[in-house]
């Protein structure tokens, strides 16, 4: 073989695998690309409120058709250890005060919500996020952070079953919807909570992927066997 053929053949085995080793590259930067759910957590938060969506996200998240999501739990405060009014202890992935952009955001609920709707760094988290999520959604008294954020502003909306009223005073601003488990309205979703936020993880699931695989996620958890209920 000549010099020249011998180089020649160097140089398409180089070729062929610069080019192998970029694809595989690229494989690797779009397998880590990622959609983010964020659920606020924090202390006093009822319990159901962010496990609903954790369980229904979490589930989801293991199939094929949702891998590219994930889920993280986010501290309004910069320490991360929150315990739930029913002494559930958890601990945030991250805080507000992290690098975040979120495709979600959703929050959940206390029975004083003051401490939080007064938290002007986590109402500026939250007008900051929802500038470019897909989804801002809210269980039971959430709503009043989106309220304080003005995400509601010209939108329906709902809260925990019976606080409508209560709700429509403080932010009038909002189409209220009274005696409505879960409100869909332009890229936000409401809900009553407490085990609505079951139904309402799902309803997010869908608008997230399709009816289909939501169901999917439904039989898996076996919401079905009290969906009837709702």
């Amino acid at each position: 073989m000549s010099m020249a053929k011998s180089c020649s053949s160097i140089y398409r085995v180089l070729r062929t695998s610069f080019f192998i080793v970029a694809l595989l590259a690229l494989s690797n930067i779009a397998s880590a690309a990622k959609y983010t759910i964020g659920i606020v957590i924090y202390d006093n938060v009822l319990t159901s409120d962010v496990v609903a969506p954790l369980e229904v996200f979490g589930v989801a998240t293991k199939q094929a058709w949702f891998s590219n999501y994930e889920v993280i739990s986010i501290s309004p405060t910069r320490e991360k250890t929150i315990k739930t009014e029913e002494g559930l202890t958890m601990v945030a992935d991250k805080t507000i005060y992290d690098d975040l952009k979120l495709d979600v955001l959703l929050v959940g609920s206390a029975y004083d919500m003051k401490p939080y709707v007064n938290n002007k760094d986590l109402i500026n988290f939250i007008k900051e996020q929802d500038k470019h999520t897909l989804w801002t959604a809210s269980n039971c008294s959430g709503s009043w952070l989106l309220g304080e954020a003005g995400v509601l502003n010209g939108k329906k909306a709902t809260t925990w079953a019976g606080g409508e009223k209560e709700l429509a005073d403080k932010y009038k601003k909002i189409d209220v919807q009274y005696d409505t488990n879960v409100v869909v309205d332009e890229g936000v979703i409401t809900s009553n909570g407490s085990v609505v936020s079951y139904e309402a993880a799902l309803v997010l699931l869908e608008k997230l992927s399709s009816k289909k695989f939501s169901q999917e996620v439904a039989d898996v958890i076996q919401f079905g066997r009290v969906r009837p209920t709702f």
